[in-house]
């Protein structure tokens, strides 16, 4: 008998930001707050999609959400926006220390040949 185990799958940030429908949805709320209906209108897809991409924002905190009356309102989780540039940052000086030791060795190599 195996039991039916209830886990909250919790996603990883990147997961929700490499989808380009997800990504979108994002900059729409960099504007301001939407409900599901309104966003999409933006969309060649219905509200449960849309509510489907919103369900995964949620769950890696990207965006909040918040019940007025009937509706619900989506909104940006501006900070959770700061710790994927903080580690982006962080990402991009590694490339750049790693690209300059490239360019000196490249010049190491260039001088020795003359």
């Amino acid at each position: 008998m195996v039991a039916n185990k209830s886990k909250s799958v919790r996603r990883d940030i990147f997961q929700a930001i490499a989808d380009p429908t997800r990504r979108a949805i994002i900059f729409l709320l960099a504007v301001g707050a939407m409900t599901p209906n309104a966003m999409a209108e933006h969309f060649n897809s219905s509200r449960q999609a849309v509510s489907k991409h919103l369900k995964v924002l949620v769950e890696c905190e990207v965006v909040n959400q918040e019940q007025q009356g009937r509706e619900i309102h989506y909104h940006l989780n501006s900070d959770k926006m700061k710790e994927i540039e903080k580690w982006l940052e962080q990402f991009k000086q590694l490339m750049e220390s790693r690209f300059n030791q490239l360019d000196s060795v490249l010049d190491k190599l260039k001088n020795e040949s003359k």
